[in-house]
């Protein structure tokens, strides 16, 4: 179907939610893309952080096509071996309790706000300024950022922010014996790439143990090896009691996980929280296939070196740099204009977070020579 005739069927049919740009894109295979006309594509967006692997990886499609010609839904009142083992290798590679899985993001999120409301019966939450948790009512009352809370207020009760950078003493202070959680990403994505400083890190992990609140780190973009460790945490060694996790978990397909630290396994009890389609054999097969790659210290080591390459090439250019590993953003006047120009002119995918924040996230499996064709491309819209 030609690109005109998707246009007005989003007119006649579809909820004006979306800025598109004028692109059809028909196939994918590993960091390329292409459109309806045959025209190549290089993609370090990766559909925000969720083609962790690429598109189209090999494992992660047989891993799909296998367990959708056997079993692809039977509802959580039953067991299936798919959704068993991707809980058992989370927790492992984590943090060692127990798993809820789900369908996004967002209600990975809910699922951790609904856990500290029970840890904690009518709680508060301290949260980061910049953060982005989610689009749901939980999530985006997380959701510090006025212009996506303010049309759908009143949101949830009990949600205070502090700032993200500079001395962690207004975080210290804002933990009391009536917080629920303090939920942070430890590197914020849809802020614009900001990553956390240790010592904030360090000082809600404090504030928390003092006054019995739960550490909550959202890892739903900077997790699944994104920054060069399995979990951002890790490259801090300041670890939460619970994590959130989706995006690059199922390689494409929708999956996405609450984990906890041993201690708080139990918070949720039968009928307190579920979901139809969360840890369907399907997406656990292909959360399956991602983690038998990712979860590999050399591919980790990988993805920090591709990380430092691509941040040089970038500063070599001149530009402002910030991020961890295959998470960066650089600033730049009118980044919407400069992305779309290096979408319509130089047939390279990126994202802006802002007015002034041009966002890459590559697939993992970048290859060095399209980290350095990728900047090449930049070099040539600026």
């Amino acid at each position: 179907m030609a690109l005109a005739d998707l246009q007005a069927l989003e007119r006649e049919a579809v909820m004006a939610t979306y800025l598109r740009y004028p692109v059809e894109f028909v196939r994918g295979e590993g960091t390329r893309l292409w459109d309806d006309e045959g025209n190549e594509y290089l993609d370090f967006l990766t559909g925000i952080s969720v083609a962790q692997l690429g598109h189209c990886h090999p494992r992660v499609v047989e891993a799909v096509r296998e367990q959708a010609g056997r079993l692809m839904l039977v509802s959580n009142f039953f067991y299936t071996e798919p959704g068993m083992r991707l809980c058992k290798r989370l927790s492992d590679s984590s943090l060692g309790g127990g798993v809820f899985l789900c369908n996004s993001g967002a209600e990975a999120v809910e699922c951790a706000i609904k856990l500290a409301r029970r840890h904690r019966p009518g709680g508060e939450f301290v949260v980061l300024e910049g953060a982005f948790h989610g689009r749901t009512m939980g999530a985006l009352s997380a959701t510090m950022q006025e212009e996506k809370q303010a049309p759908f207020a009143p949101l949830v009760p009990g949600f205070k922010a502090v700032r993200r950078h500079g001395p962690p003493l207004p975080l210290v202070e804002a933990v009391t014996d009536r917080t629920a959680a303090v939920i942070i990403e430890p590197v914020q994505g849809e802020g614009g790439i900001h990553p956390i400083h240790p010592h904030m890190l360090a000082a809600a992990r404090d504030a928390c143990e003092e006054h019995g609140a739960l550490l909550i780190f959202d890892e739903i973009q900077c997790g699944m090896g994104r920054t060069g460790t399995l979990w951002a945490w890790q490259q801090y060694e300041i670890v939460p009691d619970v994590m959130t996790v989706a995006k690059g978990l199922g390689g494409g397909v929708p999956v996405g996980a609450c984990v906890t630290s041993p201690e708080f396994a139990d918070l949720l009890q039968p009928g307190d929280h579920g979901t139809t389609f969360g840890g369907a054999p399907v997406a656990a097969a292909a959360a399956n296939a991602v983690l038998d790659v990712v979860d590999d210290d050399a591919f980790l080591a990988g993805v920090a070196e591709k990380g430092e390459r691509l941040a040089a090439a970038l500063r070599d250019l001149g530009l402002d740099v910030r991020g961890l590993g295959l998470m960066l953003a650089f600033r730049a006047d009118d980044a919407p204009a400069l992305v779309r120009r290096a979408l319509l002119e130089q047939r390279l995918v990126l994202n802006a977070t802002g007015p002034d924040t041009v966002r890459l996230l590559p697939p993992l499996t970048v290859a060095h020579d399209e980290i350095d064709e990728a900047v090449r491309r930049i070099g040539a819209v600026l």
